[in-house]
């Protein structure tokens, strides 16, 4: 898989994309992730990827020359099956939608900036506008590295052992049960019985009555999915 960001801010990208489990799936050749900045498809000498609106509101536009420039220079070498746009208005991310990125070849993710991007750019070239929250940030950035996160450590390989992926929360739109580990008892608390007896069918059941309970209890919403 590969994942292109562009950005125009990159040194945002650098340690959440070079670490831990996203660095060892690019080691092990699983997925490359390659940043671009912006400014370097730009003409002018000031490198200049923002103007004033139309019409007069506040706040800085992303130009659409740059971004067509970089876009179309990654097309020209290979296909994408999807242009991201990370957009308080788009499509509220989950985990159903980061397994099915992780099944894709190549994709791009536009952070936008300033007041956002020239709606030219939205309309010609985006494909899928995603939203991590009701709520602003400085730049899409943080949200392109929260996907890419996301999509890469569910890619077969990625982490040592993958039935855990299969295990986290919102996979099958549950919370996760508690979870334990030694010791067993630590300031008088106890680990639960079942959890010690060694027997996985009880085991199983045990921790699926507790996923159950905490979704219901914590997250109603997900029980109507």
């Amino acid at each position: 898989m590969r994942i292109d960001i562009l950005t125009v801010v990159p040194e945002l990208l650098d340690s959440p994309l070079n670490e831990s489990i996203l660095k060892r799936a690019q080691n092990k050749g699983l997925v490359e992730i390659v940043v671009h900045n912006i400014r370097d498809y730009t003409y002018d000498k000031h490198h200049q990827v923002d103007d004033y609106p139309f019409g007069g509101e506040a706040g800085m536009v992303m130009k659409p020359e740059p971004v067509f420039r970089c876009i179309e220079a990654l097309r020209s070498q290979r296909d994408y099956d999807e242009i991201i746009y990370t957009s308080p208005d788009g499509i509220r991310y989950d985990q159903h939608e980061a397994n099915r990125l992780s099944t894709l070849e190549n994709i791009i993710i536009l952070c936008g900036h300033y007041k956002g991007l020239d709606y030219r750019i939205r309309e010609h070239l985006v494909t899928r506008e995603i939203s991590i929250g009701d709520y602003v940030l400085t730049g899409g950035e943080l949200a392109a590295a929260i996907i890419t996160d996301s999509v890469v450590r569910i890619i077969p390989g990625a982490i040592g052992d993958e039935a855990s992926a299969l295990t986290d929360c919102f996979q099958d739109n549950l919370l996760a049960p508690p979870v334990y580990t030694r010791p067993a008892v630590f300031n008088g608390w106890e680990v639960p019985e079942v959890l010690l007896s060694g027997h996985a069918a009880n085991i199983r059941k045990w921790q699926d009555e507790q996923s159950l309970e905490r979704t219901r209890r914590l997250r109603p919403d997900l029980l109507e999915k």
